[in-house]
């Protein structure tokens, strides 16, 4: 069975703010999805313990005060998510998001190290070497390469422009939860690995019609999936850090100390930690 036909952990988080070092988890969905099973749903509603940033609370729309009143502890929330994730990992499922590898588990790695004692490579066991992930926005990039944004206020590859790209109709006012985002990164997730494994001359006009044809490259099994995700992450990584050090190129954006981490889907906990 190729890797976008068997069972998949959607995983999505709502947060304090957009920094994953920083920011406290406000919620969580886990969704156990395809492989010809039953979904299965789990949502979570934290309180923080900190004020929100605005431009958080008007992405998700849950207020300080809702998170107070309704939201289980911090600690305790975060136990139950790592947990839950860790008998993902150890069923050998992947788990799937959009900017899953650069955001939302390297937020619980955080999370877990400030209440639990340590990251997700020490809270769940043999992490490192047993967690498989299918990340929509690393594959987005590869397959379909030099898109142009939108919109001054839509990115090209952000989950909205992702999810229309490969045919999905997309509801705003549903947007930004994360159940309904995590669900669209495993729908996602399905179009690329359809696609990928069509033949050539199968596959939609759009594709057969980019600059370059790299589909191609995510027809492979989950483990070698996984490990090209690495290398296509970490190009990406050094890419975007040489643009923003280019004065020419970044214009406003330039910095000329720029350092975009390479790592992923976790990086080392000694940089998770820092200035939190």
């Amino acid at each position: 069975m190729t890797w976008h036909l068997g069972r998949m952990a959607a995983l999505d988080f709502e947060s304090s703010d957009k920094h994953h070092d920083t920011a406290r988890i406000v919620t969580c969905a886990l969704i156990l999805t395809s492989g010809g099973l039953a979904t299965d749903t789990r949502t979570w509603l934290l309180n923080p313990g900190i004020p929100m940033e605005p431009e958080a609370i008007a992405v998700h729309g849950i207020t300080d005060e809702h998170a107070a009143e309704h939201g289980q502890p911090a600690a305790e929330g975060v136990l139950e998510i790592v947990t839950a994730l860790s008998e993902v990992v150890a069923a050998g499922v992947p788990i799937v998001g959009h900017n899953v590898g650069r955001y939302d588990l390297n937020l619980l790695s955080a999370e877990s190290e400030r209440h639990l004692g340590g990251p997700l490579t020490e809270t769940i066991p043999d992490c490192a070497d047993r967690m498989r992930v299918i990340d929509t926005m690393t594959l987005d990039r590869q397959a379909a390469p030099y898109r142009r944004r939108i919109s001054d206020t839509q990115g090209a590859y952000q989950m909205r422009t992702t999810a229309e790209t490969y045919g999905l109709k997309w509801d705003e006012d549903q947007a930004h939860g994360a159940e309904y985002d995590a669900l669209m990164s495993a729908r996602a997730a399905w179009h690329m690995g359809n696609i990928a494994h069509l033949p050539h001359q199968q596959r939609p006009d759009w594709v057969r019609g980019l600059r370059t044809q790299r589909f191609s490259s995510l027809a492979v099994d989950l483990d070698e999936l996984h490990a090209r995700q690495i290398g296509w992450a970490r190009t990406e990584a050094e890419r975007f850090q040489a643009y923003l050090r280019d004065p020419v190129k970044a214009k406003d954006k330039h910095d000329p100390a720029a350092v975009i981490d390479p790592h992923w889907p976790l990086i080392p906990s000694q940089q998770n930690g820092e200035n939190r």
